[in-house]
């Protein structure tokens, strides 16, 4: 499986695969339907952003090798021998961290659950535009540290796959099968790591939120009291400020409950809500799952459909038809809440476990059952409130 994973060729085939796919969606977008029946809106909403934590959570961080800008940057990078095609032309200051993902993944769901139309061809492309560009100025100038750092779809991607059952053994650089929870504490820890949890975390949450009809009737009726906007802007401004404050509830929440430990230092506090920032990953995944399983399947079905015929002309590419999408899960609902119920359940269990075994390794020793404390009851919080939120919406 190593060599496979490590070959140069295997790569290429993976990165000219997903590069082609890629021309295939930017074909339907720019030239197919301008309506509904687009696949970019899928693609964008549910092939990428559910369906890259399906696979990044069973093979690892794949986005590495299918990245598009990732596979241009290689081939422009091509012959080049000097130092600057990896490294840039200046250093990537340690500081920074992922705080430019951060802003990329905040921007991305806002895009999708604050703006006031989500689905609008013109707002994604011009996303994906910004966002190429970014990508490519930045590592223009910090080499590929700017993807590892910057990259939202790649961070997104790191971040979730440390709980894939396949990793590299640090020490003979093979690719091996062990325990997702020996896996999850490999997550980096560098500036903006809690923030990328309470992004992804949050965003969630305020999706699940904002589908209640008492917080769209909220919008409703104040959207006009927002000075110096109408009525439709002013939806967008509560939307916003309300996803704002999600994500920061999640984040101020589990800093201060990573901090509330006592018997460390002061330098030791500041760094805890880092170092326990991996046993967020478990609850970030199963409530994705939880969230948006029927929409990947079913929309993603969808999606398919429209790809198999992008220019709109009523081609049925492999032979697939809009009879063909079998809504297997929304048929059967008791299946379906029996799924949600369990990926948070089993989530928040694996999160409290890995939380657990971390404050073991870093707390000191007369304070390592008490220290837990104030986290262990924070994550029951997320739980209840990740079950009532589903339940509500």
């Amino acid at each position: 499986m190593t060599a496979a994973v490590d070959s140069p060729v295997v790569r290429w085939i993976v990165a000219a695969a997903a590069a082609i796919f890629s021309i295939w969606v930017a074909v339907a977008a720019i030239w197919g339907p301008q309506d509904n029946d687009n696949a970019l809106p899928g693609v964008f909403y549910v092939l990428l952003w559910v369906g890259l934590v399906a696979i990044s959570v069973v093979v690892g961080p794949i986005w590495r090798v299918i990245s598009p800008v990732r596979t241009v940057w290689r081939l422009v990078q091509v012959g080049r021998r000097d130092a600057a095609a990896s490294q840039g032309r200046l250093q990537y200051r340690p500081g920074w961290g992922y705080w430019p993902a951060v802003v990329g993944l905040f921007a991305f769901v806002w895009l999708e659950l604050a703006s006031s139309d989500p689905g609008s061809l013109t707002a994604i492309k011009i996303w994906i535009l910004i966002y190429l560009v970014a990508m490519f100025v930045g590592a223009a100038v910090f080499g590929t540290t700017w993807f590892a750092r910057a990259d939202p779809f790649e961070v997104y991607s790191v971040t979730v796959s440390r709980l894939a059952p396949f990793r590299r053994n640090r020490a003979t650089g093979r690719i091996v099968l062990g325990n997702p929870l020996d896996h999850l504490p490999t997550m980096p820890v560098r500036p903006g790591t809690v923030a990328v949890m309470a992004v992804l975390l949050g965003s969630t949450a305020f999706d699940s939120f904002s589908q209640s009809a008492t917080y769209n009737n909220f919008v409703n009726r104040n959207a006009a009291a927002i000075p110096l906007v109408g009525d439709f802007a002013g939806g967008t401004v509560l939307r916003t400020l309300t996803l704002l404050l999600f994500v920061l509830a999640v984040g101020v929440t589990f800093s201060a409950a990573a901090r509330a430990a006592a018997g460390v230092s002061r330098e030791r506090r500041r760094e805890l809500p880092g170092l326990l920032a991996h046993s967020l990953i478990p609850i970030v995944v199963g409530y994705i799952f939880a969230h948006y399983l029927s929409y990947l399947v079913e929309r993603g079905q969808e999606t398919m459909v429209r790809l198999a015929d992008p220019l709109g002309r009523g081609w049925h590419l492999l032979g697939l038809d809009s009879g063909d999408v079998q809504y297997f899960l929304s048929l059967n609902p008791t299946l379906l809440w029996t799924i949600k119920v369990a990926s948070v359940v089993i989530g928040h269990m694996l999160a409290v476990i890995a939380a657990h075994d971390k404050a073991l390794r870093v707390l000191p020793v007369g304070h390592q059952l008490t220290g837990q404390l104030a986290m262990m009851l924070t994550m029951v919080g997320y739980t209840f409130a990740g079950l009532y939120l589903l339940f509500g919406a």
